[in-house]
């Protein structure tokens, strides 16, 4: 079997001393500033002269602002994370620019998970061990897995949750096998009841990971809602609100990567609506379900995955009528209201709604792989 280089990272829990953690909260809060002052000052610009500001022109101010007498203390952590936040905002702006985000927010301390990114001159790797820059001990990796043989870091990226544990991702250049190609195709079709419809007919159950602990977050929420602001017993609260939801991210990340192997290894193509979540979860009915689905995380599993495996993804454009065609002669119902699970089409076959979409979606993108371009229907 032909094998495949790709960059991969492998993320490991970690332990950092009192003096390392002291050295990373400093870091994460200079980070944290430079992205929100830049982000200030590229909106001034804009606003008040119309000039659009770059990544460039943000990495010269940076110089600047370690000279200030205000703010010297920027000189203190590695410059390497600084210039990574300014990436990022640079990132935030193109996705902006390109309509799939909404404009940049600031950052704020204890309401996101704080990171920074150490490239290879900022750390060393020797010895199976990591040591970040102006650190004078190597880091207590719990290593649950190897790191490939003769693996060189090209970055690493250090990060604390908000249940206050410590990560890190080590990013690696690893040679994957493709598994032999197969003649399987299939199609997905994205519900709640069932969190996807698989065009064999297939149904996988929606664990509802949130519903699952909704009675222990709301309660551990509304003793959040009572402690004092600023007080011990509001940070002890806030941390047990923080670990419920960590665990309900833990338990449906878990679920989706092992589904999402499964897909791509089984299937050559695999054929997916191309949904506009942020619109969907508008709808306060059933907002908090298509959240807990999480089908952009999955979308983007399968799509990172079959790059590897050398399969493809193949997107279905969302006006496609997949529900109300009929898979097997064409028609299209006037209308298909979602309470509807099951329909007959004049044509004497019985649908099931989600398997009669997850085979549209299979059809359809079947030819959207062999023209090369998306498949709208007409509008009438």
């Amino acid at each position: 079997m032909a094998g495949r280089v790709v960059r991969r990272a492998f993320k490991f829990r970690f332990y950092p001393t009192a003096v390392q953690a002291e050295q990373l909260a400093r870091t994460f809060g200079c980070t944290r500033y430079v992205y929100n002052r830049a982000l200030a000052e590229r909106t001034r610009a804009w606003s008040q002269e119309q000039r659009r500001v770059t990544y460039s022109d943000t990495s010269k101010m940076l110089t600047g602002w370690k000279r200030e007498a205000e703010t010297e203390w920027l000189a203190e952590p590695s410059k390497g994370p600084l210039q990574e936040s300014l990436r990022q905002l640079q990132g935030a702006f193109d996705r902006f620019w390109r309509k799939q985000t909404g404009y940049p927010q600031c950052k704020k301390k204890g309401q996101s998970k704080d990171s920074a990114t150490y490239f290879s001159n900022c750390f060393t790797y020797r010895g199976g061990q990591v040591r970040l820059a102006k650190q004078a001990e190597p880091l207590d990796i719990r290593w649950s897995r190897p790191l490939p043989e003769g693996a060189v870091p090209s970055q690493v990226t250090v990060s604390r949750n908000a249940r206050g544990q410590y990560h890190i991702s080590i990013l690696v250049e690893d040679t994957i096998t493709e598994p032999p190609s197969t003649d399987r195709v299939v199609g997905l079709d994205a519900g709640i009841t069932s969190l996807y419809t698989l065009s064999t007919g297939e149904k996988i159950t929606n664990p509802r990971h949130e519903r699952a602990d909704r009675a222990r977050l709301v309660k551990a929420q509304r003793a959040l809602a009572k402690k004092e602001k600023g007080s011990r017993n509001r940070a002890k609260a806030r941390l047990k609100v923080a670990k419920i939801h960590g665990r309900i991210a833990d338990r449906r990340r878990d679920y989706l990567h092992k589904l999402s192997t499964r897909l791509v290894r089984e299937n050559q193509v695999i054929a997916i609506e191309d949904l506009s979540v942020r619109n969907m979860v508008k709808n306060r009915s059933l907002s908090r379900a298509i959240s807990d689905a999480s089908w952009s995380e999955f979308r983007s599993m399968l799509e990172y995955k079959a790059d590897w495996y050398g399969r493809r993804v193949v997107a279905v454009d969302r006006f496609c009528p997949s529900s109300k065609t009929c898979s097997v002669c064409g028609v299209i119902a006037s209308a298909m209201p979602l309470d509807v699970r099951v329909w007959a089409c004049r044509c004497g076959v019985v649908h099931d709604r989600d398997v009669n979409a997850a085979r549209n979606i299979l059809a359809v993108g079947l030819a959207v792989a062999a023209c090369g371009d998306g498949v709208r229907p007409p509008r009438t």
